[in-house]
């Protein structure tokens, strides 16, 4: 059902909103004046007939989403078929804009729901379960970092420390940003630094042994005829590196890492002590162009092998 609501979104962005769709609307208000326990149904915009183009009508569509929405009405909380699939299909619309548009939106947005504390907390939180929690197919940290900031404004707010410790690990190794360097060992002692690894893409992954999701992208690197293409053309190496402390464990799982994999660990502990990347859980990934500047932050295997298929296409 949830894929059905976010393809009647997107839909909106080739065609405009129609009648049927209003009169559902109407139809639930009128229930809710006659005494439903409900809250209205959520009130989509309408996207002006003269913005054909599919980004201008994302871009208008993001900016004015929440304009119906009543933000002083705390019952929305309690219906989470109403309110929270209206929030998801707002997010799912988010990467067919700029960020500088999302950005925008999401202030404006949190903005309007400071009128209600209530109302703003509990959207903080579904910004924070949907953009950042890494189990979420969604998550997106230049989306949630306009959230943070917002945050920490707002008089809303009071307790200021946590949202600050996340906005600055949100703000290390951005898109666009040179990767931080750090040092890293071989099995036979050896040391280099990422900075030292030459290549047109590094794939920087942070992995653990015991980890299971760790396995299974593994299993997906190795299993996609894009990675295999690009390391067999000398323009993609993948740094996988243990960042914990337990050598053994780390050595015992050499032999199942590719002979092509520089397969490293972390003796300093650096990374984990000085959180020199946002290791909230693993594995995380990152993509690297030749000068190591992060092209993809911890993004979904999905969304890398995509990323990955499109630079193939193009050379």
């Amino acid at each position: 059902m949830k894929h059905l609501y976010i393809l009647s979104v997107l839909w909106l962005l080739f065609v405009n909103c129609n009648g049927p769709k209003a009169q559902k609307t109407g139809e639930a208000e009128t229930q809710m004046e006659a005494g439903s326990d409900l809250p209205p149904a959520f009130r989509m915009i309408t996207i002006p007939s003269i913005l054909v183009e599919p980004d201008e009508r994302a871009e208008y569509l993001v900016k004015h989403y929440w304009d119906n929405f009543n933000f002083s009405d705390t019952s929305y909380i309690h219906f989470p078929d109403i309110t929270e699939q209206a929030f998801v299909d707002y997010l799912d619309i988010m990467p067919y804009t700029a960020t500088s548009v999302v950005s925008w939106s999401v202030r404006n947005m949190l903005e309007k729901a400071e009128i209600e504390k209530k109302v703003f907390l509990y959207f903080t939180e579904l910004y924070e379960k949907y953009l950042y929690d890494p189990n979420s197919p969604l998550r997106n940290e230049e989306f949630f970092i306009p959230v943070l900031e917002t945050m920490l404004a707002s008089p809303v707010v009071e307790e200021k420390v946590r949202p600050a410790y996340l906005l600055e690990l949100a703000k290390r190794n951005r898109t666009g940003d040179k990767a931080a360097n750090f040092t890293y060992t071989l099995a036979d002692g050896r040391e280099a630094t990422l900075h030292s690894v030459v290549s047109h893409y590094t794939l920087l992954f942070f992995y653990n042994p015991d980890c299971h999701n760790c396995k299974e992208v593994s299993e997906q690197l190795k299993a996609s005829l894009s990675v295999q293409y690009l390391i067999k053309e000398n323009k993609l190496k993948i740094l996988a590196v243990y960042p914990d402390e337990d050598l053994k464990a780390w050595k015992d799982y050499i032999p199942y890492v590719p002979e092509e994999w520089i397969n490293a660990y972390d003796a300093t502990a650096r990374l984990k002590d000085e959180e020199v990347y946002d290791l909230k859980a693993i594995p995380t990934i990152y993509l690297l162009d030749k000068e190591k500047a992060v092209l993809l932050k911890d993004p979904a295997f999905e969304a890398l092998e995509h990323y990955l298929q499109n630079q193939i296409t193009q050379q």
